[in-house]
């Protein structure tokens, strides 16, 4: 099956919650880059990439050059495809943008691959289950005021998650007392029954991470995520040593190798995947595997329209982010019931670009 034609774009999605990025601007509107990949026996497949922040013309060009190199390939011999790109990309190889538009050719052609098979993705990569366990994420972020975390809380259970995530590492100074403060806020507000788990932005040194963390073990989180700097593995080791909140990092892993030193190193708990960050599906199922092995359990990051297909492929698959940044693209998003994605039957991703963008994809 031969790739006939791509297709590149960038669209803006109106972003529904208006929340702050990671330098504490609001955000309106987000900048996608869409793919199409056909084949000549009639199949499609859809990818997308975005960075946050800005750069996104440059993710444009970088897809749709690496794109076009596909043509004339065999879809469905993706890893010839990606050992062909990394070549091209030479030394750029690990670099974090040919990560990111990488993975949007790799998940157009898994796409593929599905619909040729006549399988979902789920069902394709290991098929363990049909529903994933969903948390809620955005909602209570560190920008909101005290006051508003109680009507916030009440709408996310209101929508029936179990398990939820807020942000500490608050604006200003660090301060144990206005940290702790601020998550006993939030768990009296969501309640003891939820899952409650907490995301720092890699905005503490680990010695207040350890500090602060102490004392939030108190409150029982499910899992304290990014604490301080991703890269520093030793750091994490000595966090995770320390506390008996469970440690999640990984989201801003690119590719393969730093996820193996986090393994190697004991650095986390639970490891944390970014589908687009990592390279791509061919990637992040590698990355479950290594955790696999070590005997840790893997969560998404972002985009659960592609990737809570990917948790409930693998064994040591938790759950799957909930966050809705690019719902709006698509129509056969999976389904929430009684806090899980339900996911379908629908061949590959299970996914079309909605109406309101199809003529711009």
């Amino acid at each position: 099956m031969r790739i006939t034609a791509v297709r590149a774009r960038m669209v803006t999605v109106p972003a529904e919650e208006i929340l702050p990025d990671a330098s504490g601007r609001p955000v309106n509107e987000r900048p996608i880059v869409t793919l199409r990949i056909r084949t000549d026996q009639g199949l499609e497949g859809i990818g997308i990439a975005f960075v946050h922040g800005g750069l996104t013309r440059a993710l444009v060009g970088m897809v749709e050059e690496l794109a076009e190199l596909t043509i004339g390939a065999d879809a469905t011999r993706i890893e010839d495809v990606r050992a062909m790109l990394r070549a091209h990309a030479a030394n750029l190889e690990s670099c974090g943008m040919f990560a990111v538009a990488l993975s949007a050719i790799d998940c157009a052609l898994w796409d593929i691959k599905g619909k040729s098979a006549g399988l979902p993705l789920w069902k394709l990569l290991g098929g363990v289950r049909l529903r994933v366990p969903a948390y809620a994420s955005g909602q209570l972020h560190r920008g909101l005021a005290n006051a508003d975390i109680a009507r916030v809380a009440g709408q996310v259970r209101a929508r029936g998650f179990r398990h939820v995530k807020f942000h500490l590492g608050l604006d200003g100074a660090a301060s144990l007392e206005r940290e702790v403060e601020r998550a006993w806020l939030v768990r009296q507000s969501v309640g003891k029954d939820v899952k409650l788990g907490c995301d720092v932005n890699e905005r503490w040194s680990v010695g207040q991470a350890i500090a602060i963390g102490r004392r939030l073990d108190e409150i029982g989180l499910f899992w304290l995520e990014d604490p301080t700097r991703a890269d520093d593995y030793a750091g994490l080791a000595r966090i995770t040593g320390a506390l008996s909140t469970p440690i999640m990092a990984g989201e801003n892993n690119g590719g393969l190798a730093p996820f193996r030193l986090m393994l190697e190193e004991r650095s986390v708990d639970i490891l944390m995947i970014d589908v687009m960050n990592v390279g791509g599906i061919s990637a992040w199922m590698k990355v479950a595997a290594m955790a696999e092995a070590f005997n840790v359990q893997v969560v998404s990051h972002i985009m659960p329209e592609f990737q809570a297909q990917l948790i409930a492929a693998v064994p040591n698959g938790l759950m799957a982010e909930h966050k809705d940044w690019t719902f709006p693209l698509f129509d056969g998003i999976p389904g929430i019931e009684e806090g899980d994605f339900v996911l379908s039957e629908r061949a590959g991703h299970g996914l079309s670009f909605s109406r309101p963008f199809e003529h711009l994809t």
